[in-house]
C-alpha cells in the first residue's frame, strides 16, 4: 500500500471516512463525529500538507486517512502541561479507516509510521487526543502502545482524554510517497 497527501480533490471522500465512520459508531450506542466537521477546517489541513491518504496504488480509493500535524487541538491546550508542550511532539487527528479494510491492522501500521514519521523529523512523542467517552478506542490505542496521560474532568469536552508513546521508526510496510 501506499501513502500520500490528500489534495483539495479528495475532501468529498475524506468528509465520507468522517460521515460512515460516524454512522458505524452510532450503531454502537457512540456519539463519536455525530456532529458535521467543517469541511473549510480540512480544507485548511489538506492545504498545509497535513492530511494522509493510504491507498493500494495511485488509482485506488483510499483505505484510510490520517492527520498528522504539530498542532494541539486549542480547545485542549490547557490539558498538556506547559512542560509537555515544550517537548517535540506530533499529533494524529481524524485516524479512520473504511470498515471494508476494518481488522487487518491498517490502523496500527498508520499509526506505526506516524511514530516513525515523528522520529524522523525529531519528535520526542507520538500523542493523540480521543473520545473522552469511547472507551473502547481507548483500548485500542493503549495495545498500540500509547499510554493515558490524563482525562479532563470536564464533562463538556468530548474528545479529552490524551495519550502518547514515544516517536520512534518504525517498519510500517507503506510505501511513502510524501516526503518531499
Amino acid at each position: 500500500m501506499i501513502i500520500v497527501r490528500a489534495e483539495l480533490s479528495d475532501i468529498p471522500r475524506l468528509i465520507r471516512f468522517r460521515l460512515d465512520a460516524a454512522s458505524w459508531l452510532a450503531k454502537r450506542g457512540i456519539d463519536q463525529w455525530s456532529t458535521p466537521f467543517p469541511s473549510e477546517h480540512m480544507a485548511d489541513s489538506v492545504k498545509a500538507g497535513e492530511v494522509f491518504l493510504i491507498k493500494a496504488d495511485e488509482g485506488s480509493e483510499a483505505a484510510a486517512t490520517v492527520t498528522l500535524d504539530h498542532k494541539i487541538d486549542p480547545e485542549l491546550l490547557g490539558l498538556w502541561t506547559a512542560e509537555e508542550q515544550a517537548q517535540p511532539a506530533l499529533y494524529v487527528h481524524k485516524l479512520t479507516v473504511d470498515r471494508r479494510f476494518a481488522g487487518r491492522g491498517l490502523g496500527n501500521q498508520v499509526l506505526d509510521w506516524a511514530g516513525d514519521r515523528a522520529a524522523r523529523e525529531g519528535a520526542h512523542w507520538l500523542r493523540l487526543d480521543a473520545w473522552t467517552t469511547n472507551a473502547a478506542l481507548h483500548r485500542y490505542y493503549l495495545r498500540h502502545g500509547f499510554k493515558h496521560v490524563r482525562t479532563t474532568p470536564d464533562p463538556n469536552e468530548v474528545s479529552g482524554w490524551l495519550a502518547q508513546r514515544p516517536a520512534r521508526p518504525a517498519a510500517h510496510g507503506f510505501d511513502d510517497r510524501t516526503r518531499t
